[in-house]
């Protein structure tokens, strides 16, 4: 599951698993327990992303399950994309959905979050988010556009903008090829 910042990969995440028995890997949690003083912590708590080669060095090894798997906030760069791809598609069936919206929505939805309690270093001021923002188009876009005809794998843009609801109907439908046990 792909998308910016805020998007609500996390929560069409658990909204997934209340329908279905996936594994959920969060990308951005196993990044985030990483310790705050160390080389990991540091990038993250500046809004800046992990280099490739650590990011998939974290993955990798919780890439063993049979079960339907859920990669939350995964791959976020071409070099993690082409990673994924080269590695697994002849492995897994994978299914990428990129969730689309536009930036004032995101802004919207991290404030929101943070109103809520999130105590996430990157959403803690502004320009850590525009810079999380900068860092999604600049880097994530151009991998969700490899993605998009990437051989082997099966790609879904969901318009992301609207009601939850409305988007998580949008999203089983997706998946609804992919996995036919979703009600």
């Amino acid at each position: 599951m792909m998308g910016g910042p805020g998007v609500g990969k996390g929560t069409f995440s658990r909204m997934l698993m209340a329908h279905h028995p996936y594994k959920h890997i969060e990308a951005g949690a196993i990044l985030r327990a990483e310790p705050a003083d160390s080389e990991i912590g540091k990038l993250i708590s500046a809004g800046n992303l992990v280099p490739d080669e650590l990011v998939c060095d974290l993955i990798a090894p919780l890439l063993t399950d049979k079960k339907d798997i859920i990669l939350d906030g995964f791959p976020r760069t071409i070099g993690q994309a082409k990673w994924l791809v080269q590695n697994y598609a002849d492995k897994f069936d994978i299914h990428i959905l990129y969730l689309a919206t536009d930036n004032a929505t995101l802004i919207t939805r991290i404030q929101k979050r943070v109103h809520d309690g999130t105590k996430r270093a990157d959403d803690a001021t502004m320009d850590i988010i525009r810079h999380r923002l900068e860092n999604f188009k600049r880097i994530t876009l151009p991998a969700v556009e490899w993605l998009r005809n990437a051989p082997g794998i099966k790609f879904s843009e969901i318009d992301a903008a609207g009601d939850v609801h409305d988007n998580f109907a949008d999203i089983k439908s997706a998946l609804s090829d992919s996995i036919a046990s979703i009600p």
